[in-house]
């Protein structure tokens, strides 16, 4: 018995302080209007001390003045990161008009 109260405690733990995917989100003047999405990519290397390409959420929204951005650490960005040692992290830039 205590010893599965340890091996939960562990669990719950762990679960606490493992990072999730991250992400930030802010809007431009109204919001999101029509619901078109644009995503690119962002290169991020040696844990993020490097910088790669970066998107330009300005230049994604084109003539839009309402829009809303999310940059994002997807499950599939953190998945690319932890293969690649942290030697390459990606992240997401979703712009919606």
């Amino acid at each position: 018995m205590k010893k599965n109260f340890v091996n939960l405690a562990f669990i719950l733990t762990l679960a606490f302080l493992l990072p999730s995917c991250y992400s930030l989100t802010y809007s431009v003047g109204e919001g999101p209007q029509s619901g078109i999405e644009v995503k690119e990519k962002n290169h991020f290397f040696i844990y993020g001390l490097a910088t790669g390409k970066t998107s330009d959420p300005t230049a994604m929204a084109g003539d839009a003045t309402d829009y809303e951005v999310s940059i994002s650490h997807t499950f599939v960005d953190g998945l690319i990161s932890a293969v690649t040692f942290g030697i390459y992290n990606p992240t997401t830039t979703k712009i919606t008009k």
